[in-house]
């Protein structure tokens, strides 16, 4: 083979390994373009997914304080600003039977679940709703069968208590501290929706504050 011969032999592979790598270079840019445009697609999916999943959380929150806000259906409701909340060692004429609220005993009935068979001193009782505790009280109108299930529901909610109170309008009524609800019968799915809202509720004025080793009765 010639000079001129080898010499063009070596311009032409020359010339195919140029060819061949602009066509790799060319492949190599073609998937970085396509790489970072699916990176792109799957960050913007991610975070449109992140954003509404927290919106949605933060909605669903939303509706559910709005729904823990309203008021059960026939509860009635006291401004708690109203309520004095001094220590006294005397009898209160509260306004309400039983009352919601108020002047009350240094000591509070102890009320982690407690079930007591016999009228308590409403001046103790209202410092276990200062402490948080739901309040049962159920008069000569509630039945047998309804006091023994509401007593069984008692005993295993702390931060609750329940006594007879023979001087109320209602057969049962449930109190909190600026809250109350009379109802006819303990299967009432009312008794649960404000034992679930009120035990160490947000109308808690001492929240945390002990529901034991407080005055007990029989």
């Amino acid at each position: 083979m010639s000079k001129t011969s080898k010499k063009q032999a070596a311009a032409d592979r020359k010339a195919r390994i140029e060819a061949m790598r602009r066509v790799e270079r060319a492949r190599e840019r073609r998937n970085r373009i396509i790489t970072i445009a699916l990176s792109t697609v799957i960050v913007a999916g991610l975070v449109g997914w992140g954003t509404y999943a927290v919106n949605n959380a933060n909605q669903k929150n939303e509706q559910k304080a709005a729904e823990a806000a309203k008021p059960i259906s026939g509860e009635k409701v006291w401004d708690a600003k109203k309520l004095t909340r001094n220590h006294v060692q005397t009898k209160v004429d509260y306004p309400e039977e039983p009352p919601v609220g108020g002047d009350h005993a240094p000591v509070w009935m102890t009320c982690n679940g407690n079930v007591y068979t016999k009228a308590l001193p409403n001046e103790n009782a209202v410092h276990s709703l200062e402490h948080g505790a739901v309040w049962v009280t159920y008069n000569d109108k509630a039945t047998a069968a309804d006091v023994k299930a509401l007593a069984a529901k008692v005993s295993k909610t702390p931060y609750t208590l329940m006594s007879p109170d023979k001087t109320q309008s209602g057969a049962i009524t449930l109190t909190a501290w600026a809250h109350q609800l009379s109802v006819k019968t303990a299967s009432d799915p009312r008794v649960e929706q404000f034992l679930t809202k009120y035990v160490q509720g947000p109308q808690t004025p001492e929240p945390g504050a002990a529901c034991t080793n407080g005055l007990t009765a029989s």
